[in-house]
């Protein structure tokens, strides 16, 4: 099952997502005789919400009478941010290898380290399919893309194990985690230590700069997240081509390690790191006008325009 947030004239809601078609849930429920809260609260039709039960049985109405179903589908739907005030925002940076390779930098094993989480303000980063990519006035030049895999938190986590670490995701979602390269405000100032660090965080929080969606596919749609492949285009070319086996902690590994340390909360969103194929390392960097599409198995295409600012 996949669920997505949309805008039709005016009003946000929830649909069922069928590649780039949506079908409105409150739609379904008048045609499968399901009665529902009117809301545009994404996650209490996911696992461990409070309508999820609802949900599964318009899906499987829909499943099982396709010409009906074909009826309700509307496609002057606007699609929104599946999740549009986490209360957090969280992201790996070097989770793959390749990617840590081709950044200058040796990858070790699983055992030798442990994640590098960091975080975005999700109020002013959050993007959502179909939406505009502002290249930042304050640093124009070395605007990249990373298509990662997002998972979206169910129930509140705190302490549990990489066994039991699947049980707590609610679902599945694309994230592209835009990122300047190059920023380094002050060219004037004097160097300090810590400035590349800095330089590195702050480049990851322009405005617009953390597109998600199209939806968020439920876990019994994503039965093995370790193995999705992985795939951004830009204008039609292909940037990134990858799978996440690939990566060097896993997802439950990842929300064990989370959780050791910080609570995890219903509708938090983590964004597992991106691989080998990002645009700097290739001297090749995101402009106004560019067509960027990140996809991810099962979930679907991310798709935004890049526009200046």
């Amino acid at each position: 099952m996949k669920l997505c947030r949309f805008e039709q004239q005016g009003e946000a809601a929830v649909g069922f997502f069928l590649d780039d078609q949506v079908i409105p849930l409150s739609t379904a429920a008048d045609a499968a005789g399901e009665t529902l809260e009117a809301t545009d609260d994404l996650l209490s039709f996911l696992p461990h919400g409070s309508q999820h039960d609802a949900a599964q049985k318009m899906d499987a109405w829909l499943a099982g009478n396709e010409s009906a179903a074909a009826d309700l589908v509307i496609t002057n739907a606007s699609i929104l941010t599946p999740i549009p005030k986490p209360n957090k925002l969280l992201l790996l940076a070097g989770n793959y290898a390749k990617h840590i390779e081709e950044g200058g930098e040796n990858a070790v094993e699983r055992a030798q380290t442990y994640p590098y989480v960091f975080m975005k303000p999700a109020s002013t980063t959050l993007n959502h399919h179909g939406g505009e990519i502002p290249i930042p006035d304050i640093s124009p030049d070395n605007i990249d893309w990373e298509c990662e895999l997002g998972v979206v938190i169910g129930k509140k986590a705190k302490d549990v194990s990489e066994a039991e670490a699947l049980e707590y995701v609610a679902g599945y979602t694309v994230v592209n985690d835009i990122s300047d390269r190059g920023f380094r405000p002050n060219p004037n100032r004097k160097e300090r230590e810590r400035d590349k660090f800095f330089d590195w965080q702050h480049g990851k929080w322009h405005d617009g700069s953390c597109p998600v969606g199209p939806c968020i596919a439920t876990p019994a749609t994503i039965p093995d997240p370790q193995n999705l492949p992985i795939k951004l285009t830009v204008n039609g070319e292909v940037h990134q081509d990858a799978n996440t086996f690939l990566q060097i902690f896993p997802v439950a590994a990842v929300i064990e390690f989370i959780s050791s340390f910080v609570t995890l909360e219903p509708g938090d969103i983590i964004s597992t790191g991106t691989a080998a194929g990002v645009g700097h390392a290739k001297g090749v960097h995101l402009k106004a006008g560019d067509q960027v599409e990140a996809s991810i198995g099962g979930i679907g295409i991310l798709k935004n325009t890049v526009i200046s600012s």
